[in-house]
């Protein structure tokens, strides 16, 4: 097997750089994600409940379309209330 040439490899990551990892997310209205999101994939359309990085409240994002893309740096995204589905984390 041969090594995937990386030409950004030597840069630092940061929250405006493209994700690097991508992990389905089970909405859980107890569960933290297991790492901070730089952005949400929404495959299949509906709402989302979720708790922003250093937010002291959950936010709902309605109607969102399959296909959106939230900007948004969560740890939490919940049960209750979230109707969306097939939903990507980004970090």
């Amino acid at each position: 097997m041969t090594m995937l040439k990386d030409d950004f490899q030597a840069f630092a990551d940061s929250p405006m750089a493209p994700a690097t990892q991508c992990f389905a997310i089970t909405p859980d209205d107890a569960a933290e994600l297991p790492r901070a999101t730089k952005a949400i994939y929404i495959g299949s359309a509906g709402d989302v409940v979720l708790r922003a990085l250093n937010a002291a409240d959950d936010v709902i994002f309605r109607n969102l379309a399959a296909g959106s893309v939230l900007d948004v740096r969560a740890r939490f995204v919940r049960a209750s209330g979230t109707t969306a589905t097939d939903i990507v984390g980004m970090a």
